[in-house]
């Protein structure tokens, strides 16, 4: 990272922020042909979770292309500059990851992903293990590294 000042070290602190946050951005590439894609989600620390439709864009690209990176933001807001318009700036926390995708196939499997999903937004404990889990497809991002990065403004998580 170049701006060494602005990094986030503490894991605690980057899983924190992904705590924090209501989407999951994720990046795939077939073909040489990035997709952006926004994603509910669940994180349990090392692992995130989403879940897809049986068939899709998404599936079409993770079917021949497993890494993906993923991205988070937190706290993002505008800070002016009210004398010059290029001193302007932004506070705000990102994480920033790669990783590789597995597909969850047992319905026991499928059963803890969505858990850690519905985790993220919603403080009730959801009985879910009767659910009909055949109608969807739920992954797993096995998180190979990531970085978190802030501005030094007081509005960032600590």
């Amino acid at each position: 990272m170049r701006r060494k000042d602005k990094e986030i070290m503490d894991t605690n602190k980057i899983s924190r922020i992904i705590k924090e946050c209501q989407v999951c951005r994720l990046a795939l590439s077939k073909d040489d042909m990035p997709y952006l894609v926004p994603v509910s989600f669940g994180y349990d620390g090392t692992i995130l979770y989403f879940h897809t439709a049986l068939a899709g864009k998404k599936t079409d690209i993770l079917a021949v292309n497993k890494n993906v990176c993923f991205e988070f933001e937190s706290g993002v807001r505008v800070l002016q500059n009210e004398k010059k318009a290029c001193d302007w700036s932004f506070s705000f926390q990102t994480v920033i990851g790669f990783g590789k995708v597995e597909e969850l196939l047992s319905s026991e499997d499928k059963i803890k992903g969505l858990t850690h999903i519905v985790a993220q937004y919603s403080e009730k404990e959801w009985r879910l293990d009767t659910l009909p889990v055949n109608g969807l497809r739920v992954w797993a991002i096995h998180i190979e590294s990531m970085t978190g990065k802030q501005s030094p403004d007081d509005g960032a998580i600590d």
